[in-house]
């Protein structure tokens, strides 16, 4: 009994969404269905999932424009982000206009996410953290089990996410990345919402913005 995921890449900005699933029931939830859901759809029926919830990591537009109509066709709740990406789902039509996107109408979720909540996804569970910096109601969702987290756009390989954003602050997502991140464990692989998979220790090693200090010799 295991938790298990698959990446779909979806809209022009190639992100990350993840069909996470429990692989004694076949329960799945969906984390930030973008757009694209017929790719969601086909590969949810390819690997036989039955899809209990939708689950957001934050309000940008390309990690949540799929959402509403995505959660009426699959007739499922939507779960997270903070209340404090609000503003951030109350502005997609505009967003949309934005970036040059079909229009996306404003929605809220059916339950907003707190630090410390927990994700039931069949037998398996996620913990809920909450990680601002990058918008100011950013979660992720990690698997103590499976030693792994869906941390959106808080952390990429080599990188971290921008703060150029309105309500975004660069201290705050340092802070959430090594105060939230790192204890959760150096093997942990994490899924960020663009780009390759890495681990939080090679991170620590490597990444320029928040490697650990190097000992002095």
């Amino acid at each position: 009994m295991s938790l298990q995921f698959e990446i779909v890449p979806v809209t022009p900005f190639q992100q990350n969404c993840s069909i996470v699933w429990c692989d004694e029931t076949k329960d799945a939830a969906i984390i930030d269905p973008g757009g694209d859901i017929h790719l969601l759809i086909d590969k949810v029926k390819q690997l036989g999932l039955n899809v209990k919830q939708l689950l957001l990591t934050h309000g940008h537009l390309d990690h949540v424009g799929g959402t509403a109509p995505l959660a009426a066709e699959l007739s499922v709740p939507v779960v997270g982000p903070h209340k404090d990406d609000a503003f951030w789902l109350q502005g997609l039509p505009r967003q949309s206009e934005m970036f040059g996107f079909p229009l996306t109408d404003a929605f809220d979720p059916d339950q907003w996410l707190a630090e410390g909540d927990e994700i039931a996804i069949g037998n398996q569970k996620l913990q809920v953290l909450h990680t601002p910096g990058h918008t100011p109601g950013h979660v992720i969702f990690h698997s103590t089990e499976a030693k792994v987290a869906f941390v959106g756009d808080v952390l990429f390989k080599g990188g971290i996410g921008r703060t150029d954003f309105p309500k975004g602050d660069y201290q705050t997502l340092i802070n959430s990345i090594k105060e939230k991140l790192w204890p959760l464990g150096s093997d942990v692989t994490f899924v960020s919402g663009h780009g390759p998979v890495s681990t939080f220790g090679h991170e620590r090693a490597s990444n320029p913005f928040v490697a650990d200090e190097m000992p002095i010799y």
